[in-house]
């Protein structure tokens, strides 16, 4: 069941990058670690302001590419964390959960915004 609504995913998108741009900081990420976190911060920052989406700010980015976009980045940060970082457990265990919890939000977000329509009644 998706049971995100477009508004609610635009808010968790931000809480996102929050979570990015602190997660060096906060852990004690140094090096590649920390560099590769604040890109990917900074990407999904550019993603969310970008999208079609109450919260968006410009909205060129249609909410199903977004979706697409997620997609594939839940997948390549999983491969990124057995790859990139397969000798830092520290960074494999962050990708490889972070990953999973991309997939989990994309999996069920409504992404139409079909199920938080209002239904009319004639």
């Amino acid at each position: 069941m998706k049971f995100i609504s477009p508004t609610i995913h635009g808010l968790i998108d931000y809480l996102v990058v929050v979570f990015l741009l602190t997660s060096p900081a906060t852990f004690g990420f140094t090096g590649l670690l920390a560099g590769f976190t604040y890109v990917i911060g900074i990407i999904h920052l550019l993603l969310t302001i970008c999208t079609e989406y109450k919260l968006g700010i410009f909205k060129f980015i249609p909410l199903t590419i977004h979706s697409g976009i997620e997609l594939m980045m839940g997948v390549l940060l999983i491969v990124i964390a057995y790859t990139l970082f397969s000798n830092n457990s520290e960074g494999k265990l962050f990708y490889v959960i972070f990953g999973t919890v991309i997939l989990l939000t994309w999996l069920f977000t409504d992404y139409k915004g079909i199920h938080h329509k209002k239904v009319e009644t004639t």
